[in-house]
């Protein structure tokens, strides 16, 4: 029997590792640097959503052993794209617009992310709680950007900065945790032709 290939896993778990980083520096220079022109900030959002949409459905179709980490990253991946496209189409004068749908995005994605924890811990996964208290803390800070209750644009991208860094780590923290590489996998389905 034909042994499934690892190498979309791997995509997905490495892609997911360095979007997360990304995402990451992303909020830091949100935070230290909040006076960026509005055009510069939106543009680097759009495209690393657009990237990690793809990575996302790369994780999805990837079949990975615990089917956790990615289970719900068809819809998510899509939605992150579509984000992406919006925030570089339509930059400056939907910004609360896109505040409300990013902060909805995010506060969406942590409460999924909730339930794979609860799906790690039935799998025995002990750091599922720690799962929990990221994705907790990530939809807290989504619910901020959603209702946005300032007029500052700088506190603006200083609360979407530390959204943004609570997102990739609660991202780092899933695929590390839960995706787990075997290279010996066998087919989900047994083809009787090949059996």
């Amino acid at each position: 029997m034909k042994m499934r290939s690892v190498a979309p896993m791997k995509i997905a778990k490495i892609g997911y590792i360095v979007m997360s980083i990304v995402f990451c520096v992303i909020g830091a220079v949100f935070i230290i640097l909040p006076e960026l022109s509005l055009q510069a900030v939106w543009s680097i959002l759009g495209v690393a959503m657009i990237v990690f949409g793809v990575i996302k459905l790369v994780g999805y179709f990837s079949k990975d052993l615990y089917r956790l980490a990615f289970q719900y990253d068809l819809q998510f991946g899509i939605l992150m794209m579509i984000l992406g496209i919006a925030v570089l189409l339509k930059p400056s004068y939907l910004v609360s617009a896109m505040m409300i749908a990013l902060g909805i995005a995010i506060v969406a994605d942590a409460l999924f992310r909730i339930r794979i924890a609860i799906d790690a811990k039935n799998f025995g996964i002990t750091a599922w709680w720690l799962i929990v208290v990221v994705a907790v803390l990530t939809a807290a800070f989504g619910v901020i950007i959603a209702f946005h209750p300032w007029e500052s644009a700088k506190a603006l991208m200083t609360m979407l900065g530390i959204a943004l860094i609570t997102q990739g780590i609660l991202n780092l923290v899933v695929v590390i945790y839960t995706v787990k590489i075997i290279k010996n996998q066998y087919p989900d389905v047994i083809d009787p032709k090949n059996g």
